[in-house]
């Protein structure tokens, strides 16, 4: 695992489990739902003048009015609910909906379809656990509901459903529990995913800058110490050379001695990396194709030395940065594809009248055809098994390149193996930003 992904993994695995309803949005709703249940209630037993349950239906909109008000004044309205309590909360919602609907009709009061509404909620906010609890307790209700019921007032309704239309609005309404459910669940977790892994991603990443930044500063206190370092050597030296013997000698050697131990640790602070740029730049701009012999060298490994293979049409080897996205991007798919080559890996970067490109093939297995075309989602990987992968390489790399401006392809090479292709447009390729040319 290279150690930016290591740095996704850590970052990912230090992520708080926070609760992902809101207490205000969810008390919002509630009053709402409490005014909705009490003005409809009011309406029809006395605006209508059918009669039913009243005590027991306004009892049920005032427990739920109570209970909303406990939890405003237990919890900080800015808070947000964890997945336990949410689904408790949720739960009751349920309950309490049933409550109503069996002094009103049961299945044949047409608000019956709110049942639907908290397992919605919860497919999109709760654990899949929590969901699937919720979804049961609906169809539950909704099946206890078309059997025991106080009757809708009327003489259409006073007799009940014919049990076969009873079993129709039952099963129907159990199917768009399950089906909201599902969906509504599929699309929240996928949107989820993708946000908790960019989250994770920007802060590797700003970890990755800030580790660059620190070199740059490394780099200037460097070359910003020597002179005044060089002249406490020289007259530590002189004093050492000109004491008597004794403890003023041997205090002058000894400062002489670890300033010259203070050079030799700025000159490594200092030195520029192979391949670097001119005298004094800690952040050196080199050709493309020597960020790859860089990035390259240090994932050769059991014999396997990526080979790079220029191909410009007119001679165009672009300058470029070593900035942090692009170089661990491109290092990352070189990575992959030394892991997995059986004898050789080709890198291959190219440039033309319009696109800069360039192409990493391995001699490996390929990618597996399941995944091939969900590459560039993450937690995507044919090893998570092995436990040190976590399916985010390439998803990282495509994330950082798009930054970049690139496009990036992945199939299986016509004699086997992996192909990555990753695509700039040359008027958007990195070093144009910086209005370099050849």
């Amino acid at each position: 695992m290279s150690p930016f992904v290591q740095a996704f993994a850590e970052t990912t695995a230090r992520a708080p489990l926070v609760g992902r309803v809101r207490l205000r949005t969810l008390v919002a709703v509630r009053w709402f739902a409490v005014a909705g249940q009490a003005t409809a209630i009011l309406f029809v037993y006395f605006g209508l003048g059918h009669d039913f349950a009243l005590a027991a239906t306004l009892g049920a909109v005032g427990v739920s009015a109570v209970l909303n008000a406990v939890l405003m004044l237990d919890r900080p309205p800015a808070g947000r609910l964890d997945n336990r309590a949410a689904g408790a909360v949720l739960g009751y919602d349920i309950l309490q909906l049933a409550t109503l609907l069996y002094f009103t009709g049961g299945l044949t009061n047409p608000f019956a379809v709110l049942l639907v509404a908290p397992v919605a909620v919860a497919a999109s906010s709760l654990t899949r656990g929590s969901t699937v609890v919720l979804a049961i307790l609906a169809v539950l209700a909704a099946g206890l509901l078309g059997v025991w019921h106080d009757p809708l007032p009327g003489p259409a309704v006073a007799a009940g459903l014919p049990p076969v239309l009873a079993f129709g609005l039952w099963l129907a309404l159990a199917l768009t529990v399950v089906f909201v459910a599902a969906y509504v669940g599929r699309l929240a977790g996928e949107a989820r995913q993708m946000s908790d892994a960019l989250s994770a991603a920007q802060a590797a990443l700003a970890r990755e800058n800030r580790m660059a930044a620190v070199g740059g500063l490394a780099a200037a206190a460097a070359h910003e110490l020597g002179t005044p370092l060089a002249t406490i050597a020289l007259v530590a030296k002189e004093l050492a050379k000109d004491a008597p013997a004794g403890p003023v000698r041997e205090d002058a050697e000894l400062l002489l001695k670890e300033a010259m131990r203070c050079r030799d640790i700025l000159a490594r602070l200092a030195a520029k990396p192979e391949g670097g740029g001119p005298e004094g730049d800690p952040f050196p701009q080199p050709r493309l194709s020597v960020l790859l012999r860089e990035i390259a060298a240090r994932y050769a490994r059991g014999g396997i030395a990526p080979e790079i293979v220029t191909g410009f049409a007119d001679g165009y080897d672009p300058p470029t940065t070593r900035a942090p996205e692009l170089v661990q991007a491109l290092g990352t798919l070189i990575e992959n594809a030394c892991q997995f080559a059986r004898e050789k890996v080709v890198v291959r970067v190219w440039s033309d009248t319009g696109s800069v490109g360039v192409e990493v093939t391995d001699d490996g297995p390929g990618f597996a055809p399941e995944i091939l075309d969900r590459l560039g989602e993450p937690y995507i990987s044919t090893r998570r098994e092995e436990g040190d992968h976590m399916g985010l390489g390439i998803f990282i790399a495509t994330t950082l390149l798009a930054r970049s401006g690139g496009a990036v392809t992945c199939t299986n090479a016509a004699g086997g193996g992996a192909r990555v292709a990753v695509v700039w447009p040359r008027r958007g390729f990195p070093e144009a930003r910086s209005g370099q040319r050849k």
